[in-house]
């Protein structure tokens, strides 16, 4: 990520988040002008002119946009007004903006727990994550296969973030758009997310204190996302954005092959 798109973010989330959006409309014009913005190349093309004032470009998309709520236009317009490292940066980041805003449109529903699941539900069925993540299929059948499948069983905001990214994969993969939405809902809402693999279930004590230990380590609070493995045999792993504590006997018996081997 550019510095410019890292800025053009921090500045678009600052003015989301004070916006503090009641429900999910906000979300759906997000996720719409996205796929809009990405589906036009004359309509990319004017938004992304960085040679030209972002006042200029605020304009274009307000114009375009008019039909939208005031707020989802004002933030449309604060984000092509941006200075952005390229397009594909400004499409994903106005998605960005519309993950963010579900979440806190939602914000009494465990969104990160339901994406977990609904992540676990496609990696578990080949069948499903090529339905889902194909490049065959109509969009608008993707989301619909969504609403049906899981409507019932998750909240409204993580259904629709779902059916959203699904309609708009952008040569990505179905299961990295689902984790992408996961961290973002977990930073939107102040959390981190920890996936633990384990040999065997754990239980609700065990789960309480190992997020216990971990917002302690990492300062915040930790949701766990918890896996069970059986290739990890013993112990746990535990991935936590970039850093992994890995416990397992399997890692100990690799480490202990290593240096018999050295």
């Amino acid at each position: 990520m550019g510095s410019a798109t890292t800025q053009a973010l921090a500045t678009t989330t600052a003015e989301l988040t004070a916006a503090k959006p009641g429900d999910l409309t906000v979300s759906r014009e997000l996720f719409a002008a996205a796929r809009e913005i990405a589906d036009s190349t004359q309509l990319s093309g004017a938004l992304s002119t960085w040679g030209a004032p972002g006042s200029a470009r605020a304009q274009i998309a307000t114009s375009v946009f008019a039909g939208y709520s005031p707020a989802a236009r004002q933030l449309i317009a604060s984000a092509v007004s941006q200075r952005w490292s390229s397009t594909a940066d400004l499409i994903s980041g106005i998605e960005e903006l519309a993950i963010r805003a579900a979440a806190i449109g939602g914000a009494t529903a465990d969104v990160e727990g339901e994406l977990f699941e609904v992540s676990r539900v496609v990696a578990g069925n080949p069948e499903l994550e090529l339905a889902l993540g194909g490049r065959l299929g109509d969009a608008s059948a993707k989301g619909a296969l969504v609403e049906k499948l899981f409507g019932a069983r998750v909240g409204e905001a993580t259904t629709l973030i779902v059916s959203q990214l699904v309609q708009q994969p952008r040569e990505r993969r179905i299961r990295a758009l689902l984790s992408r939405a996961l961290r973002i809902v977990a930073d939107q809402r102040g959390n981190r997310v920890a996936t633990v693999r384990v040999a065997a279930a754990m239980d609700a004590a065990q789960q309480q204190r190992l997020a216990a230990a971990l917002s302690a380590r990492y300062g915040g609070d930790v949701t766990l996302n918890v896996v069970v493995d059986p290739s990890v045999i013993g112990g746990l792993r535990v991935e936590i954005g970039d850093d992994v504590i890995d416990g397992t006997v399997s890692s100990r018996i690799n480490d202990l092959r290593q240096r018999l081997a050295g």
